[in-house]
Parts: structure tokens; sequence; C-alpha cells
């Protein structure tokens, strides 16, 4: 069992960065692969960013790249999310989400455990 903890949320201007993070609990993260995806009010969840147990396997939404950075620090059990040039348009509740596999995984189904999300509001 993983429990996911996101903080790092909140209101930021168009342009603007922010960096969340994703602490897990449990002393096999080290194998885990993780992922970050967002959900708008009245949409679905939608994937954003994953990372491979390992680091070396990333995968970007088209409208993150270039823009959003998905990295961890195994040692600290944490997965951040540097998103930077921010637009209103990604204003969402940030989920982080976890699942045991070498590999970046995209989609939603593809993920066994969730945190509780995290808000992050980017002003026009």
């Amino acid at each position: 069992q993983v429990q996911l903890v996101e903080s790092g949320g909140g209101l930021v201007q168009t342009g603007g960065s922010l960096r969340l993070s994703c602490a897990a609990s449990g002393r096999t993260f080290s194998s885990y692969a993780m992922g970050w995806f967002r959900q708008a009010p009245g949409s679905e969840r939608v994937f954003v960013a994953a990372i491979g147990w390992s680091g070396a396997t990333t995968a970007y939404a088209d409208s993150v790249k270039g823009r959003f950075t998905i990295s961890r620090d195994n040692a600290k059990n944490t997965v951040y999310l540097q998103m930077n040039s921010l637009k209103p348009e990604d204003t969402a509740v940030y989920y982080c989400a976890a699942r045991g596999g070498l590999f970046a995984y995209t989609g939603p189904g593809q993920y066994d455990y969730w945190g509780q999300g995290t808000q992050v509001t980017v002003s026009s």
C-alpha cells in the first residue's frame, strides 16, 4: 500500500511558476512509476507527466511540453512537478499517482494509488 500526499499548489499569475511535490509512504517507492494528472471543473482527469521508477524515462502531455518538468528523488520518496510559464488553462486540481513498473505510464487507469490533489489556480 502506498499513500501519496501532494503539496505546493496555490494561486499564481500568468507566466509564473510553481513546484508541486508528492511525498510517498512506504519503503518501495523506488520501484514505483509516478504520474501527475489534472482535473479542471466539469472535465475528466487528464495526463500531465509521468516518470519511470529509475527516473530515466519520462513522458509529457503535449500541452505542457517545454514548460513542465517531472523529476523524482528516491532517497526522499518524493516526486516533483516543476511548472513554468503557467497559463490560465493550467488551472486544475493536480493529482499524484503511483504504480509498480519501469515505464512512464500515461493512462489514469494504469495507476493503482492516488493522492488527494492540490489546487493550482493561474490568474490572467
